[in-house]
């Protein structure tokens, strides 16, 4: 059921008498410089922006309380001449696995983490307080990364609540930057920050009609961030267009020549593609696509997407955008993983399908379950005023408080399959080093030798792309990105029928996001600006849960 928000509720609040809803970065920039409001004064326009949808939406945890000192500081900085850099003075939202020394909390959404105290900023966010962007708050997510169960609600936390879609609020805005997309989406901030393992950026940028860029792992730093599987883990931007998250991919990246952590040793990744310059060089419009080459990739992708009778809607709005960047002048052509029957279930996204089979000792969950408990020990050991110190702790806190944090199944309706997924990371603490080294070589290389950089290779050469949906493949196009850690950006494309936005993914090899940014921004001028939030549903109450429900769980 789909009913109408009231709006009078919803108005964006004027800037100085200013309409900045929707507003880019650049034009923001341009207000500030000529002087028609001040970065405290739009710091307080967002902050209003936030008392008035937070309640329905759920996408901020906590709002920064320095946020407007900051923001005076930045404004007296502008007033003697010092401009820092096209962020200087604009408000941003980061996700709560991202640590700030500052009188916010870092918890991942986790009640348990309340009160610890992290030893400094994430390097992302030191990069951006450099860059003169103003933090505003702390973004909601699906508790801890996504990372405790295997059925949930999507984008619930403890400490933030139900996370909700803005565009239609009885349904999620997909997980686990689920309030990093849905804040943006919601005119909270102007630009936001998500982590991504499998599907964290990319699904909730989909969902809520934004631009998400998820780059390679290794180019942005994840020092700082409360892990989940540092051999696919990235930092990536979330911007109402291309050009919005370039800007901060200019900020935030720091390409290194190969990944500085014992996880990738068995397989380097190339830089050999590296990016000539700044990526906001690399932005275009439609006419780029003349000449471009891009591959579908066919086999359980485009294929699943053709057959998935509920996203008719989405597989017709999406080929049809194909056939108009064919008419601009590209070459589309069929391509395949060749290691799609082993590493892409059939049923849509599942991260212990490997090996051609789910539960597979060769799937990325084995990878991921091994990393996440030995680097969450690791980066709790780094806490102060801190009692929970191993993953069986986290465990232990929501079993003893089980009504709030649904510790056990069927005890909190967000979880009813309760810390499932975290019981079974518990498993592989003691399992032999070479199981998991195996389930990481096997990943690795049938997602990149024989999955993405095979379906990009064509006579010799490059594609310039492979154009993936995002949600009628059922995510497993992505699922490949994020095994391979290569990078990826999603672009707003339609509404489906039940009001809830999809939109066109772009995958390439490692450390070739410029590609990403000048075929996003492309493709993004050929679809022309997509329809803000309606707010359908404002008093939904529902738990919108993902995964497969178990037989025998009763949902309460």
């Amino acid at each position: 059921m789909i009913t109408n928000a009231p709006k009078t509720c919803l108005r964006m609040p004027r800037c100085h008498g200013i309409e900045i809803e929707e507003c880019s970065i650049p034009q923001l920039q341009d207000y500030l410089s000529k002087a028609a409001f001040t970065s405290k004064e739009l710091v307080q326009c967002y902050l209003r922006r936030i008392e008035l949808v937070n309640p329905y939406v759920k996408a901020v945890i906590e709002t920064n309380p320095d946020a407007l000192d900051i923001a005076d500081k930045l404004d007296k900085e502008r007033k003697n001449g010092h401009i820092r850099t096209l962020l200087h003075g604009i408000p941003f939202i980061v996700k709560d696995n991202i640590a700030t020394k500052d009188k916010m909390q870092t918890t991942a959404g986790c009640a348990a983490l309340a009160g610890t105290i992290v030893p400094g900023d994430a390097r992302i966010i030191t990069l951006l307080r450099e860059a003169g962007a103003v933090l505003l708050g702390k973004a909601n997510l699906s508790e801890f990364a996504s990372m405790r169960a295997s059925y949930y609600a999507e984008g619930y936390s403890s400490r933030g609540g139900q996370n909700r879609n803005p565009y239609n609020l009885a349904h999620h805005p997909g997980g686990s930057s689920s309030g990093s997309a849905s804040s943006l989406a919601s005119n909270m901030c102007a630009f936001s920050i998500g982590t991504e393992t499998d599907g964290s950026i990319m699904f909730p940028a989909d969902r809520n009609a934004v631009i998400g860029l998820k780059p390679t792992v290794g180019l942005t730093s994840t020092m700082g961030v409360i892990p989940e599987s540092p051999s696919m883990d990235t930092i990536g931007p979330f911007g109402r267009s291309v050009e919005d998250a370039t800007i901060v991919l200019d900020i935030i990246h720091e390409r290194r020549a190969t990944i500085d952590t014992h996880i990738d040793r068995l397989v380097s990744i190339s830089v050999q593609n590296s990016c000539p310059g700044l990526y906001t060089s690399w932005l275009s419009k439609k006419d780029a696509l003349k000449g471009a080459r891009f591959g579908i990739p066919w086999k359980r992708v485009w294929e699943r997407a053709s057959k998935n009778a509920t996203k008719g809607l989405e597989y017709d709005s999406l080929m049809e955008l194909i056939e108009k960047i064919e008419k601009a002048g590209a070459l589309v052509i069929k391509v395949n993983f060749p290691s799609a029957e082993e590493i892409v279930s059939p049923g849509g996204w599942d991260w212990e399908f490997g090996d051609g089979k789910t539960g597979s000792r060769l799937s990325e969950f084995q990878v991921v379950r091994t990393e996440f408990y030995r680097n969450l020990r690791s980066y709790l050991s780094g806490l102060e005023e801190n009692k929970i110190h191993l993953l069986e702790d986290v465990v232990a806190y929501n079993v003893q408080h089980t009504a709030k944090e649904g510790g056990v199944p069927r005890t909190h309706p967000a979880w009813p399959t309760g810390q499932d997924n975290f019981d079974k990371c518990l498993e592989s603490k003691d399992w032999p080093e070479d199981m998991y080294l195996k389930a990481l070589e096997y990943i690795r290389r049938k997602s990149r030798d024989e999955g993405i950089d095979a379906a990009l290779r064509l006579e010799g050469d490059n594609l310039d792309g492979l154009l993936v949906p995002l949600q009628a493949d059922g995510g497993v196009a992505c699922s490949v990105a994020a095994k391979a850690g290569y990078p990826m950006i999603t672009v707003p494309v339609g509404i489906n029928n039940i009001g809830v936005p999809f939109g066109i993914g772009i995958i390439q090899t490692a450390f070739n996001e410029h590609l990403l940014v000048r075929y996003g921004s492309a493709i993004e001028d050929l679809v022309g600006r997509q329809m803000v939030p309606r707010f359908l549903n404002l008093e939904a109450d529902n738990h919108p849960y993902v995964g497969t429900p178990p037989e025998k769980a009763l949902l309460l």
